[in-house]
């Protein structure tokens, strides 16, 4: 492990520059023009605590010395990262944005139309599989591994897809809002079978896809390529399992709450 550089963590100024103008344009926005903005609107600390949080564990994922490992030695640990990015930092991306800004932003007519369509389930779902898929193509996987530019391009098309994906479960805009709860169950089962090739491409491959980690450095004893692919292709796997099972209760949960209040009344 001593080929690793634990001190060394990234600081270029488009990873540290987008990120702090990305939480000051939060908090200049939820802050001292939100009365400006909308007089009437509020943002919960709740929701500000989300956003800022997806901020930092967007950085550690692709900023700390676990970046070096994912590039340089272990497939299964970029894979870890990629989970990371379209899990728990979009979704706390997306939770963390005040619905009344979001539609603030919408109530410009060409935004509007742009927003509708990529937050539309239909074109949300194809494009975050595709994102997904033509990424692990084994030329141009390699080829972001290679080149600096094209791995932040990898990440931040793997963000920002997944923003789109959870956008008709998460979003609470009243311009681009959520489908019905059983559209929800649909659209997320659709989007696990349409991975489920991905995972069956890398988790039962009978080769190594990638020449980077083909060749790599072994810096865990008795754990080769095909291992770390093997390894690579459950997490990919048991994290979609994983999250789609808890977003089937977490959209059953509010459907049953829905239902109650409606019996009520």
């Amino acid at each position: 492990m001593n080929l690793i550089d634990w001190r060394h963590w990234h600081n270029e100024p488009y990873l540290i520059g987008g990120l702090v103008l990305l939480a000051w344009g939060y908090a200049l926005l939820t802050g001292p023009l939100q009365g400006k903005l909308d007089p009437r609107a509020s943002t919960p600390a709740w929701k500000a605590w989300s956003y800022y949080s997806s901020l930092v564990i967007f950085y550690l994922a692709v900023g700390s010395p676990f970046d070096q490992l994912g590039e340089r030695f272990l497939f299964s640990a970029h894979m870890a990262q990629h989970m990371v990015l379209i899990y728990p930092c979009a979704i706390l991306f997306l939770v963390g944005l005040p619905p009344w800004l979001v539609d603030k932003f919408a109530a410009v007519p060409v935004i509007r139309q742009i927003g509708w369509f990529f937050t539309h389930p239909v074109v949300a779902g194809i494009i975050y599989v595709m994102v997904q898929s033509v990424w692990h193509l084994p030329a141009l996987y390699d080829l972001a591994l290679q080149d600096r530019l094209m791995h932040v391009l990898e990440h931040v098309t793997f963000f920002g897809s997944a923003v789109m994906f959870w956008w008709p479960v998460l979003a609470n805009s009243r311009v681009w809002p959520m489908i019905t709860y059983g559209s929800q169950m649909i659209y997320l089962f659709a989007v696990a079978v349409g991975l489920t090739p991905l995972f069956v491409a890398v988790t039962f491959s009978s080769e190594v896809l990638y020449p980077t980690y083909e060749f790599a450095p072994r810096i865990i004893d008795n754990f080769g390529p095909m291992d770390d692919q093997l390894l690579a292709g459950a997490i990919m796997k048991l994290s979609n399992v994983l999250m789609t099972f808890l977003a089937f209760c977490f959209v059953f949960r509010r459907w049953y709450r829905q239902s109650e209040d409606r019996s009520k009344t």
